[in-house]
Parts: C-alpha cells; sequence; structure tokens
C-alpha cells in the first residue's frame, strides 16, 4: 500500500480540523450568527462565564485600620532639619566646617566641604506631646497629637527620579507598579462610580518621575491611577459626544460587551477594559458630582483657603481628595510642587524664599484636610501621609540653600490607625544620617500595607516567572507607628 498523501487533501483536513463552528458564526454575517449562539447558550444555561470586575472590593488579608490612603508628596524634597526633625546644633555651628568625625557626605552637587547652614525658623513645642515643629506650619501644627514623625527614613539616590520610583514603586527605576496600583490591586474598590485610585498633580507639571509614579507597570492598566485635573473637565474624554444620548451609549456598550465576552474567556486583559469602559459610563453621571466644590459650605471652603491666591490650588486638590474618600476611593495621591524648578521644594538657594513659598501654599489646606476628616469621623479609616523622596544636606549650597539627603529624612502619617503626638527614629545632631532606628522604603511600604489590612508577602503578581512584590523581598513593620 502506497504511504504517499496528497497534500492537497492534508491541507484540507487541517483547516477543516482547526475551523471550528464559533469560528464560522462569527466570521460570517458580520458576526451575527454568534450573537444568536451567545443567546441559545444564555437561555440554556451555557452562556461564558460571568465577567469579573478587576475594581471589585476585595476581602484584605487581615482586619485592616486603614480604609483609604490620602498620600501627600512633596515634590523637590522639603529639609527636614526646617520643619519636623529641629537641629540645635546646626544654629551654634552655622557657617562653620562639618566636624571631620562627620566624615565629608555630599549631595547631588556638593561635596560635603561646605559650611553649615542652621535653620532660619524657630522650632515650638506644640500640643499635648509637645512635639517640635517648624513656625513654618502653623496649622499642621494645631494637629500636632495627630502626627506619627518618623525621622529616620532613607532612600538610596541622591537624584530625584530614582529616588521617587523609590518611594513610589519600591526600585529606583521606573520598571514597577506604584504603591497606588498595588494596593488597589489587593483591595479592589468600594466605588462603583469613580476610580479606585486618583491623582493629581500640581498644574504647572508633573514631577520628574512623570506618569510611573502612579503607574501600574506590569499589573494590569485598569490599577494605574486616572488623573483629576483642575479645571471645569478634571477627568479627561469622561464627557460624551454630542449627537450620542444616554441611551444609545448605554446600547452600544452592551453590544461591544457581548462582543468582547465571545473571546474574552479568562483574559484578565480583556475583563479590565471592559470594565473601564462600564467605569467611564457610571462616572458621566457621578463623577460631576463628585468634584462640584459648590455643594460645600462657605465655611469648608474658606477653612481650606480657596478664598485666597495663595492656597486655593492645593486647598482645592485638597476638598476634592477628602470629597474622594468619602465615596470610596481607595488611593489619592496629591502633589505639592512639579514642573518648572520655581514650583518645586527644590531649594538649592534661596531656602527661606523658596520653602515659606510652598509651605504657604500647603499648610493651611494641610491643616484643614486633618480638621475636616477628624470632623466626619474619616481621620480613624483614612490614613494620610506627608512626605517626599529625600531630605536636605545639613550644610549650605550657593550660601542660602540646600543640597539633597537621602541617608536620614523625616516623613509623617496621621490618621488611619497610626500613634499621634509620636516621634519615632532619628538623625544626628547634625540632620545628616539616620543613626536610630533607620528605616528603608520597603520599610515604609510593609507599613502601609499592613495598615490597610495586606500582608507585603502575600501580595504577589506572577511576572516573567517571579512573584513580584512591592516589598521586593520584603521589609520591617515598623511598629511603633501603630496606634
Amino acid at each position: 500500500m502506497s504511504s504517499f498523501i496528497d497534500p492537497d487533501l492534508a491541507q484540507a483536513h487541517r483547516i477543516r480540523r482547526e475551523l471550528r463552528r464559533r469560528d464560522v458564526l462569527r466570521g460570517a454575517a458580520n458576526g451575527f450568527g454568534a450573537l444568536a449562539l451567545q443567546s441559545l447558550l444564555a437561555r440554556d444555561g451555557h452562556a461564558a462565564p460571568k465577567r469579573v470586575d478587576p475594581l471589585e472590593a476585595k476581602t484584605p488579608h487581615f482586619a485592616p485600620k486603614a480604609k483609604s490612603v490620602i498620600f501627600l508628596f512633596n515634590v523637590g524634597a522639603p529639609s527636614s532639619m526646617d520643619t519636623f526633625d529641629p537641629k540645635p546644633k546646626l544654629t551654634e555651628m552655622h557657617g562653620r566646617p562639618m566636624p571631620e568625625s562627620m566624615g565629608k557626605v555630599g549631595g547631588q552637587f556638593t561635596d560635603g566641604s561646605q559650611p553649615i547652614f542652621g535653620s532660619p525658623w524657630e522650632f515650638k513645642p506644640r500640643g499635648q506631646s509637645g512635639m517640635p515643629i517648624s513656625t513654618l506650619f502653623p496649622h499642621v501644627a494645631q494637629h500636632a497629637d495627630d502626627l506619627c514623625v518618623v525621622r529616620s527614613f532613607t532612600t538610596r539616590s541622591v537624584v530625584h527620579a530614582p529616588a521617587m520610583y523609590e518611594v513610589h514603586c519600591g526600585r529606583l527605576f521606573a520598571t514597577h507598579p506604584s504603591m497606588g496600583a498595588w494596593v488597589t490591586y489587593g483591595l479592589g474598590s468600594e466605588s462603583d462610580n469613580l476610580p479606585a485610585y486618583v491623582v493629581m498633580p500640581q498644574p504647572e507639571g508633573t514631577p520628574e518621575g512623570g506618569p510611573p509614579c502612579w503607574g501600574a507597570a506590569f499589573l494590569p492598566a485598569v490599577y494605574q491611577g486616572t488623573l483629576l485635573r483642575p479645571g471645569p473637565t478634571p477627568i479627561l474624554h469622561l464627557e460624551r459626544p454630542p449627537d450620542m444620548t444616554e441611551s444609545r451609549q448605554r446600547r452600544t456598550l452592551d453590544l461591544l460587551q457581548k462582543l468582547n465576552e465571545m473571546d474574552a474567556g479568562q483574559d484578565s486583559e480583556m475583563a479590565a477594559r471592559i470594565s473601564s469602559y462600564e467605569l467611564a459610563f457610571r462616572m458621566q453621571a457621578h463623577a460631576p458630582e463628585a468634584v462640584d466644590l459648590q455643594k460645600e459650605t462657605p465655611a469648608t471652603r474658606e477653612m481650606y483657603g480657596l478664598n485666597q491666591d495663595h492656597t486655593r490650588d492645593f486647598g482645592t486638590r485638597l476638598l476634592l481628595a477628602r470629597r474622594m474618600v468619602e465615596r470610596g476611593v481607595r488611593f489619592v495621591q496629591v502633589y505639592s510642587g512639579g514642573g518648572p524648578i520655581f514650583m518645586q521644594w527644590d531649594a538649592h538657594q534661596h531656602l527661606v524664599a523658596n520653602h515659606e513659598k510652598m509651605a504657604g501654599h500647603t499648610d493651611q489646606p494641610i491643616g484643614a484636610l486633618l480638621t475636616d476628616l477628624k470632623q466626619r469621623g474619616l481621620l480613624d479609616e483614612t490614613l494620610v501621609v506627608w512626605g517626599a523622596e529625600f531630605g536636605r544636606l545639613p550644610t549650605s549650597q550657593s550660601g542660602n540653600g540646600r543640597d539633597h539627603n537621602p541617608y536620614g529624612f523625616t516623613m509623617w502619617f496621621a490618621g488611619g490607625g497610626t500613634k499621634g503626638g509620636r516621634v519615632i527614629g532619628a538623625t544626628d545632631d547634625f540632620g545628616l544620617r539616620a543613626v536610630e532606628k533607620p528605616y528603608t522604603m520597603r520599610d515604609f511600604h510593609a507599613t502601609l500595607l499592613h495598615l490597610l489590612g495586606l500582608d507585603q508577602h502575600q501580595l504577589w503578581y506572577l511576572h516573567n516567572g517571579r512573584h513580584e512584590k512591592l516589598v521586593d523581598f520584603g521589609g520591617n513593620l515598623i511598629e511603633e507607628v501603630y496606634a
């Protein structure tokens, strides 16, 4: 018997084997046959599995102390020894060289040989705790007993962008998801009508780190931050086209969903895209109310500084932040500073003018946010974090400024299960290095996740064969932060 097989017959057999009936239905009559099949399958209970909403609220690993986060990030880096970490030794030795015993530790633009620069501001004990806070922040100082100040954080770069990536994403490179993306991946959203993760940058521009600071990287795109901009259209591309009615848009989305579900199966990317369409549709009805500050009382708007030019912008964004968490948004990221150097905390020169301007923009609104959250009973479940990519050196630059210092700087927490009126860790007498309880960004992230009920080691995502985590190989919990 001959073993010869006609190639044409083999090709036809392969085509018949690979061509499925559903393929024919999808390809014929513009796919209407497949729609009919979907209807029959649904009637008989054999339809495609129910679409999963990737932003659906998820159960935390253990009981959380906080439900949401408002992260106040100060672009350019405020000086710790001029804000929340007083160093009398700097005033005493102002203009003199750093003692040889301290070594020469430079920043990005200085080599450590510059003279000591004493703080131009006075520190006063505040609240029942007696926490010393600079006169730069009189409104924030009224909440001293709500603040948990950690004076011994460190990062690993003297350059803005890599240090920002470390604070936001846990790595020095823009290759990993932001902590806001990790939190929304782990917990989902309590709001059906607003984004789970909202970002409000400085109107003049974004930080040096750019969009990766709120990006999702290898996580599904649905977990990235949604930009909220000032003006009448805070969310771009949300408004319905003029010739599109609500009912027509609803029918279009329903048809699109049926077509997508034919191919979606267990495809998480497709499920995320379908969910984003649905969320956008719901946001068209609900987002305008959420961002309408005219619904706030005149007293509230005045408390946030909306009646003053120098506080109006940041006050508006913080009032929006409160309205977001009030409506179930999980993570809100608000930037003080961004874009041109004159609109950042990056005081390489003219420290006094720079910090008084930037603190003047933010102090009253931050104080108002803490007051407002407490009055509404939201502070207990909302974690407020104030921080930056690093601090500044105790020596001078250009005679009246300070260079970058990643070796020891301050961040503080308020609400969300943290212990107020407490100072944790310490830098040396000059504010140069963290010497008591130094903490890394992995420790910061592990602590933040823990407050939200997330175990740092159980929150992972399989990427390129590796269980990737926000904390990489793990961080130490800062136990003293917890109430």
